[in-house]
């Protein structure tokens, strides 16, 4: 009990000191703070919410509409031995690998709440069915951070990959604790009338978009005092000092500590000097492990489901390193040449000054693709499967 006690209070200390320190930085530079700031709701605005309020309306639709169920019933024998887990999963899968971060844990969390998998199922899926979008990987990071859509591709691929691998290996996660622990899992597929689910779907994205936007701001704001106030310097000259030996220089443990709090500006920032490989490699560590922002917001989603964290971050830990293996040992066989950036600033800012109407267009038709093929996926499972009674189960999801 002590012992506890002596850990809380020396929590509650280090608390303590960083809300001062914040409190101070926020006081010696205000101007910036709120330039910061702006910066963060104009990324929201033109970026973050019209790419991604389409798809949480996705994958509440999918699972409400109980295509999610169809869909497993036609993955099934791809799910279970690969991943460990019933094939609506798959919805989970392809959701986070189409629309980007933090899409897919919010679809398998939607997938345990609705009962289609148990709590080491969904732990599991969520391990590995978070993952970044290709318009993120081959737009923002091939094209704009490298210029080069082969490396783009070469770190989509990577990307892809690794999240593979991070699920066959957490396919053994708690493998011993039986199918039935946790909550119990509905066979029956519950069908939500169209409506409903719409309406349903539409409030919990605004939520899920405006909890996003809120640790967007946050981390802007946070990454910009950190460099003013000079505390990012300093942890990445420990850093380097630490790893020097294998040639860790303070520029790329700056790189390296931006990356693991946010994902954006981590892979703006290796668009500087450097060797090309070692910046495809810290990019693509970078990607999988998504950030500290990114956690944050799944964290939020996480709320009272019950559900563990540790399989996550665990697995989007081995995401970076295991991307990062992949991406190092295929710049060392082929050839790859990208132009070197400073323009760092610059190139921030035209990310986040993009139109907003053509990058709602873009996830809009991108989201409806996906839902209609998980519709006909649906439509043709179910005419296998139980014929006229499952036609009729479809057809009242549109009533």
């Amino acid at each position: 009990m002590a012992h506890m006690l002596g850990r809380q209070k020396i929590r509650d200390l280090i608390l303590g000191i960083v809300l001062l320190i914040a409190t101070m930085a926020l006081l010696l530079f205000p101007k910036e703070a709120i330039e910061a700031g702006k910066t963060g709701l104009t990324l929201c605005y033109n970026v973050i919410i019209p790419s991604l309020f389409p798809f949480f309306v996705l994958s509440s639709l999918v699972v409400e509409l109980g295509l999610s169920g169809y869909l497993g019933r036609a993955l099934e024998r791809v799910m279970r031995p690969l991943f460990n887990v019933p094939g609506c999963c798959a919805s989970a899968v392809a959701l986070g690998f189409v629309g980007g971060y933090p899409v897919g844990a919010q679809t398998a969390i939607h997938l345990y709440e609705k009962g289609s998998c148990t709590k080491e199922e969904a732990e599991r899926l969520l391990s590995f069915c978070n993952n970044s979008g290709p318009a993120f990987i081959l737009g923002v990071v091939g094209a704009g951070v490298f210029s080069n859509s082969k490396i783009g591709i070469t770190l989509y691929f990577a990307h892809a990959a690794a999240s593979i691998c991070v699920g066959i290996l957490f396919r053994f996660y708690h493998r011993s604790s039986g199918r039935h622990r946790g909550r119990p899992v509905q066979n029956r597929i519950e069908v939500t009338h169209f409506t409903a689910a719409f309406v349903n779907s539409i409030k919990s994205a605004l939520n899920s978009a405006l909890n996003i936007c809120a640790f967007v701001v946050f981390f802007t704001v946070v990454l910009r005092l950190l460099f003013l106030s000079g505390v990012m310097g300093a942890l990445a000259g420990a850093l380097a000092a630490v790893f020097s030996p294998i040639g860790f220089t303070q520029e790329w443990a700056e790189r390296f500590l931006t990356g693991v709090l946010e994902i954006s500006s981590g892979v703006w920032s290796v668009s500087g000097t450097g060797s090309l490989s070692g910046r495809m490699s810290m990019a693509a560590f970078i990607l999988g492990w998504a950030g500290i922002s990114v956690h944050c917001q799944v964290l939020s989603f996480l709320g009272s489901s019950g559900l563990s964290p540790r399989s996550y971050l665990i697995g989007k830990l081995l995401h970076g390193v295991i991307s990062a293996a992949l991406v190092f040992a295929v710049t060392h066989i082929f050839s790859f040449q990208a132009p070197v950036s400073v323009y760092l600033a610059d190139q921030v800012d035209a990310i986040s000054s993009m139109e907003f109407s053509a990058a709602i267009a873009i996830s809009v038709v991108a989201a409806w693709v996906v839902f209609l093929i998980f519709f006909f996926i649906a439509a043709l499972t179910g005419r296998k499967k139980s014929g006229k009674r499952t036609a009729s189960v479809i057809s009242s999801m549109i009533k």
